[in-house]
């Protein structure tokens, strides 16, 4: 995964438009990630667009500050984005609703 990334980063390997777009460490970071929770907050954000993570809070009866640090775990690997809004708001965006998973044994 670390030589696939290097070797994208200088040019010398152009990803295919099949493959996948984002890499896990392990199946437990997978399952961690991806859990029925996180999946059902991804679901909130994408249908009800809310404006910050407190309106989030409010919809979902997550402790804003939980919300914070699973939204921007979430962010990393590319699910939602947060966009900063005057006032220091950030605003919950869903970016990977439907997603499949492949495992490969190593």
């Amino acid at each position: 995964m670390r030589a696939r990334a290097i070797a994208i980063a200088r040019g010398q390997y152009k990803p295919k438009a099949g493959e996948p777009k984002v890499w896990f460490p392990s199946m437990k970071s997978v399952a961690e990630t991806l859990s029925d929770k996180n999946m059902a907050l991804i679901r909130v954000i994408a249908e009800q667009h809310p404006a910050s993570i407190a309106e989030l809070s409010q919809k979902t009866g997550r402790a804003a500050s939980n919300l914070s640090r699973t939204l921007h775990r979430l962010a990393r690997f590319g699910f939602v984005a947060l966009e900063r809004q005057p006032g220091n708001v950030l605003k919950p965006i869903a970016r990977a609703v439907e997603y499949n998973i492949i495992a490969v044994a190593a």
